[in-house]
């Protein structure tokens, strides 16, 4: 299925009376005309977004006075990235892995190499982790990994290709077998028979989320864990999911695109665009909507949806998303040498 991107306009929210000056904002912002962000994000943050937003300019206009339109981009997050390099305007990007933004900074020196060091948590104001979505009352007994091998299981996951949630996907499956059978050449075994068992990649999770949800097509989605709540939300009594055993600590990373924002002018308001990601109010929004907060006290609140688990970092297991690319998703990668289209 092609997935277009989509573009969401956040009305903006009613001003309080009073202005108050926000610490380290100049004047300027003040008394400076209306101004439209442009954040291009990965699928499954939309809802997350579409709230946060209006909780943002809420906050922006009671502290600065100044209006401001915050406009969404949604799609897989490898293509996001393309689009910004080939010049689609954002200001920020929010996107599924720190190898893509990598890659705009790659290709143009869109943002600075070091751009992770600009905020807390290595710019990560949320994190998530990937889990098993199966069909209500799991009737293919699907409790880890090693199931997803079995014959006759019908696997549904993004295209690593352009999907950064099915890079997470690729990555704990790999980590899971080389653990379990020991050495990657055991590992990539186990992922080419999995992918034998994968009958549709769609560009993005939010594609495969559709194709398996309201679709029907496969046994098993492969899928973050806060859009596998969304989907326990939605189609409650048609689909449930596990926990493997083992999965991958994901740390979506955030960061202003420089080469705009200053073209623009809009350099203030992005960077605390991206700051408030972290404040407490967030921080709960974030929770909300299923992702994993940084804060202690949002941790707390939402603890009981959020379980400790048995997680694994890229840099621990594959020395980081620039060997990881490189090994995995690049031409000619393990990806390319298991995947052999249907």
């Amino acid at each position: 299925m092609s997935l277009r991107r989509d573009f969401i306009k956040i009305p903006l929210a009613a001003a309080a009376a009073a202005a108050l000056a926000l610490p380290g904002v100049t004047a300027f912002a003040q008394a400076s005309a209306p101004v439209t962000l442009l954040n291009v994000s990965y699928d499954p943050t939309r809802e997350l977004y579409v709230e946060y937003n209006q909780a943002f300019v809420k906050h922006w206009k009671a502290r600065t006075g100044q209006d401001v339109t915050i406009k969404q981009s949604h799609g897989g997050s490898g293509r996001q990235a393309r689009s910004v390099i080939d010049g689609l305007d954002a200001d920020v990007v929010t996107l599924a892995l720190a190898g893509d933004i990598d890659a705009i900074h790659t290709n143009g020196g869109w943002l600075p190499k070091d751009w992770q060091k600009r905020l807390p948590l290595a710019s990560s104001p949320y994190t998530s982790t990937i889990v098993l979505v199966v069909r209500q009352g799991n009737p293919k007994g699907i409790k880890d990994w090693d199931d997803l091998i079995k014959p006759g299981i019908n696997v549904i996951t993004p295209n690593p290709k352009t999907s950064g949630g099915a890079r997470w996907n690729y990555l704990a499956a790999w980590e899971f077998a080389k653990r379990k059978y020991g050495g990657d050449a055991k590992a990539k075994e186990f992922v080419q028979k999995l992918y034998a068992n994968v009958s549709i990649l769609d560009t993005g999770a939010r594609g495969s989320s559709v194709t398996f949800a309201q679709r029907n097509q496969g046994d098993v989605f492969i899928s973050w864990e806060n859009e596998a709540y969304l989907l326990e939300k939605e189609f409650g009594s048609k689909v449930d999911f596990v926990y493997p055993s083992l999965s991958v600590l994901a740390q979506p990373p955030v960061t202003v695109v420089d080469k705009n924002v200053d073209k623009k002018g809009a350099r203030t308001v992005a960077e605390e665009y991206l700051k408030y990601l972290y404040s407490e109010e967030a921080q709960d929004i974030i929770g909300k909507h299923f992702y994993r907060p940084t804060s202690a006290k949002a941790q707390a609140k939402y603890a009981w949806q959020l379980p400790k688990l048995n997680l694994f970092t890229i840099d621990e297991a594959f020395g980081g998303w620039a060997k990881a690319d490189k090994d995995h998703f690049a031409d000619g990668g393990s990806f390319d040498q298991i995947y052999t289209k249907k």
